[in-house]
């Protein structure tokens, strides 16, 4: 049954594009209005990655936007790590970078070829502004107004964690996804890097508050933070300089909410919870939630309060438990300086586990030469007392 629901989506992110055209496809009665408050091309940072399993499981949803995402992306099968400035190479990890208005282009043309109408630049501070919506959903990101304005109801818990993040570009063109941790008179620098487009890549850089305050970067401008950054990471960056687009060093927000939606309202995304730039696997999360609420509102037959109860009931479990492993990354992370001790062996392969999620056969599977050389110096160390 085709549905004639008025549904209002609030942010015209990954997530809540993604959700207006899997509706609209199915139920072309329907009107979907997206309200963005940016632009159409405008957009914070530079790439994302994604897993590619977080592209393989829209292939069963939607093949032709899996086809057009794949066909943009640049593709790295391994994961290279730094320590003590050793290059430990883990493979069989493939990650997908792609350009971040790139991917917003692609999403905006399939939901407008089913017929969503996208409002750019329209802000919509509370959902008392979307009256005579029968739904309304709120994707409007980690500092969603659709949540702030019903925080009663939803009961959000917002905690800024404790490590400073800037997000840069440049021009090097990495090989392979790069975690570098790099040791200096004033503590540990970390650098999240990927490449998103042949000649360019991200380059995230994270360091504890402590050493934050010691580099002097709390009085630094801009420009002198990229080039302070830039001058830590020189060997790793073969003469090319970090690029700035505001970037400004900030701490990552944790979101977890208690209830997912109030009457007609439900979150999406970031702005139900969020997970970390750790694992990277924020928009995998917005598109898994868009298609658990799609699913759930087409085949709800209009009963628009048993379909969000239906789309918590059957997200909430796998959700939970990637917030559970965001937070475990976050505390790996936030913790890296008691690890300084350890070989680059020991240090990638506590790396590997630090979320639960990965086990010694599955990481066996995944690189059988790093486990093999893990598990030969461990060995030697035990023989040798």
């Amino acid at each position: 049954m085709s549905l004639s629901l008025k549904i209002a989506i609030v942010g015209g992110g990954p997530g809540g594009l993604l959700f207006a055209k899997l509706v609209a496809r199915e139920n072309p009665g329907c009107r979907i209005d997206v309200f963005e408050q940016n632009p159409a091309d405008a957009t914070y940072g530079f790439g994302i990655v994604l897993a590619d399993v977080a592209l393989d499981f829209l292939k069963d949803v939607d093949d032709d936007l899996h086809t057009d995402l794949l066909a943009a992306a640049e593709r790295q099968d391994t994961i290279t790590l730094y320590h003590h400035r050793q290059a430990v190479p883990i493979r069989g990890n493939v990650f997908l970078g792609i350009p971040r208005v790139r991917l917003l282009n692609i999403m905006q043309s399939h939901a407008t070829s089913q017929g969503v109408n996208i409002e750019y630049a329209k802000r919509i501070a509370s959902p008392d502004a979307l009256s005579g919506y029968d739904l309304i959903v709120g994707a409007d990101g980690v500092n969603s107004a659709i949540r702030d304005a019903l925080q009663h109801e939803f009961q959000a818990v917002v905690e800024p964690r404790v490590n400073k993040w800037a997000w840069y570009g440049t021009r090097r063109r990495f090989d392979s996804v790069e975690l570098i941790f790099e040791q200096t008179r004033y503590g540990i620098f970390i650098a999240h890097s990927y490449r998103y487009a042949p000649d360019h890549g991200t380059f995230v850089i994270e360091c504890d508050p402590d050493t934050w305050k010691r580099a002097g970067l709390d009085a630094k401008s801009d420009d002198e933070s990229r080039r302070f950054c830039g001058e830590i990471f020189s060997r790793y960056l073969e003469g090319e300089e970090l690029i700035s687009n505001r970037s400004l060093w900030f701490n990552p927000s944790f979101v977890t909410s208690k209830r997912w939606h109030s009457g007609n309202v439900v979150l999406i995304g970031d702005a139900l919870k969020t997970v970390h730039p750790s694992i990277g696997s924020g928009t995998r999360m917005a598109y898994e939630d868009a298609v658990a609420l799609a699913k759930a509102v087409n085949e709800g037959g209009g009963d628009v309060g048993g379909s969000l109860a239906e789309f918590e009931r059957a997200r909430r479990p796998t959700a939970d438990g990637f917030q559970d492993a965001a937070m475990r990354s976050i505390l790996w992370y936030e913790t890296a300086e008691t690890r300084q001790h350890m070989t680059p062996l020991e240090f990638a392969y506590s790396y590997m586990m630090r979320t639960g999620k990965v086990n010694r056969d599955r990481l066996r599977r995944i690189d059988p030469d790093f486990l093999a050389a893990y598990e030969a110096e461990i060995a030697g160390k035990e023989l040798a007392g």
